[in-house]
């Protein structure tokens, strides 16, 4: 199939286009520059003068499927039916059109939006055949996952007895390769294994050891950034730090920052950690230290995790914080769960303006958005659904783009934490050519993905079209255009045609002796079988996952 997209206002990062009139020429799903003697080939035309065209955008960091998931769906599918009400108004001639937050709809939404890639930030190993497959029926968006390492024993065993590095390396590759992941995900890096063990501490600090292994988190990490980058893994390692949500742990970042010893880190939902204790109520914002630690360290990027004023569930498989959080509950009920080599929380919560905390935690966010000046190493991210679901993104566009806006929100939050709050001197707005790098081409780089992000010759057709006579809110709400793979999928903001996508990961190079060594372990201590941890491929369609070059 051919087609040309005519008269559009592109904003390409990846290209150092910006605000440029230019037409784009697709063929066979490819963004193609055909010679002048083959143009008039091109007969099929999308005229769409004086809109704005992008890269389909990208999201580095959303809980889209998984245990924690589905369990978030069990407990509150009240959550859920209002998602499809409100959001969806889904047409019965598409599949799932009644849904509640399911696979279908997840797809759907993001589609709508103008996201042609999500990545799933945590999965747990025991849990990615499920996870993988569930992954696979989401339409519409490329799918990509990230796996889990840092509080499993066979890890922590190795590091505790001084097996090596190259041990690691090829535990790690291990890992990723057996559950088809895109890159590697360190969640509070010993955290869960002290709270297993007994831990009963308020905090679990860089340094702390991890009981029963005489190692500390910064240990853990450090051998895992070592591996990472020995692997060549594109992707820097993806870090839920210690001490999520606590007062006071803007330190424990800072000293997370220090330990990455110049290697390549990137720091997810930020804003959780961007929290002093100062002030007469032991809450104050630390998003200055925090942004400053950011820009000096050239080797960090961070995501934000920014929340919204609604209900949402936080999901996390820090089951030592969700332990935590579950007091706070928002309806009373929550489930925490226990694996082997894992874990997990799922507790509802909502965000409410005019509670201080909430509020602090609105402007701390925006905040760290504001402050860190590099759109290329700052990712949109509401750590959906913990801060807020995706479908938040349009408005928290919004609150960066349009500074009367976000002055209107600042005038109704908590009149406490806007006073203590140094958001309303922040003049800085972001421009669209700012969200197409935060949301196009920089994540594309940062994870490896060559072929999008960008309105290159060669890349995806994956390209988002929208109208700016719309509101800003609006306009990325429902994009005028979507093309998934050079396929028309929304037009006027509706998912016009079902489509079936990919899932992207990793085939890392390694000694294969160290399966015997992980047979073994799990033959003594693990009730599951290690076929039950290695992905069978002949469950997936054909097509179904796409590999990605390392570094």
């Amino acid at each position: 199939m051919k087609f040309k997209i005519i008269n559009g206002i592109i904003f390409d990062p990846s290209q150092n286009i910006e605000n440029r009139k230019q037409d784009i020429f697709v063929k066979d799903g490819i963004i193609v520059d055909p010679k002048k003697t083959e143009k008039s080939s091109y007969s099929h035309t999308y005229d769409v003068n004086g809109m704005i065209v992008m890269a389909g955008a990208i999201d580095i960091h959303s809980h889209i499927a998984g245990g924690n998931v589905n369990n978030a769906r069990l407990l509150s599918p009240e959550i859920h039916s209002n998602f499809i009400q409100k959001n969806l108004g889904r047409k019965k001639t598409l599949p799932s059109f009644n849904s509640r937050w399911t696979s279908e709809g997840t797809g759907y939404r993001y589609a709508e939006m103008g996201f042609t890639t999500v990545i799933e930030p945590a999965i747990l190993p025991v849990n990615s055949f499920l996870t993988q497959l569930e992954l696979e029926k989401i339409p519409m968006i490329d799918k990509g996952g990230l796996g889990i390492v840092g509080n499993d024993n066979f890890l922590l065993e190795a590091l505790s007895k001084k097996k090596g590095q190259s041990f690691v390396n090829d535990y790690v590759a291990w890992t990723l390769n057996s559950s088809k992941c895109l890159g590697l995900k360190v969640i509070n890096a010993g955290g869960s294994e002290f709270f297993k063990n007994g831990g009963d501490a308020e905090s679990f600090k860089f340094d702390d050891i991890v009981p029963a292994y005489g190692i500390s988190s910064r240990q853990i990490l450090q051998a895992l950034n070592i591996a990472n980058e020995s692997l060549k893994i594109p992707h820097p390692v993806h870090v839920h730090c210690n001490n999520l949500g606590i007062a006071g742990n803007i330190e424990s970042i800072l000293e997370t920052i220090k330990g990455s010893q110049g290697r390549r880190m990137h720091l997810a939902h930020v804003q959780f950690y961007g929290y002093d204790s100062k002030g007469k109520k032991g809450f104050s914002s630390g998003a200055e230290k925090l942004a400053d630690a950011v820009k000096k360290n050239k080797n960090i990027s961070v995501d934000v995790g920014q929340i919204m004023f609604e209900p949402t569930m936080t999901i996390s498989s820090d089951i030592w914080k969700q332990n935590q959080a579950k007091s706070y509950a928002n309806p009373d009920k929550w489930i925490l769960s226990e694996l082997e080599d894992g874990g997990g929380g799922v507790v509802p919560y909502e965000y409410k303006a005019k509670n201080f905390v909430n509020a602090l935690q609105w402007a701390i966010g925006l905040e760290l958005f504001l402050m860190i000046d590099d759109p290329w190493r700052v990712f949109l991210t509401t750590d959906h659904p913990n801060g807020a679901p995706f479908t938040s993104y349009p408005k928290l566009i919004r609150l960066l783009m349009d500074k009367d806006f976000r002055d209107a929100n600042i005038s109704y939050i908590n009149k406490e934490a806007s006073e203590i709050s140094d958001l309303k001197y922040l003049k800085r707005t972001y421009s669209l050519y700012d969200i197409a790098i935060m949301t196009r081409a920089a994540p594309a780089k940062i994870l490896g993905l060559k072929d999008r992000g960008s309105l290159k010759v060669g890349c995806k057709a994956d390209i988002s079209v929208y109208d700016p006579k719309k509101s800003i809110d609006k306009m990325f709400s429902k994009a005028k255009y979507v093309f998934k793979d050079g396929e028309e999928i929304v037009r006027n903001g509706k998912i016009i045609k079902y489509k079936k996508t990919s899932t992207q990961s990793l085939n890392l190079d390694y000694d294969k002796n160290i399966r015997k060594k992980i047979q073994k372990w799990f033959d003594e201590f693990y009730s599951l079988k290690l076929h039950d941890f290695e992905i069978d491929e002949s469950f997936f369609n054909e097509s179904n996952f796409k590999y990605v070059k390392s570094n």
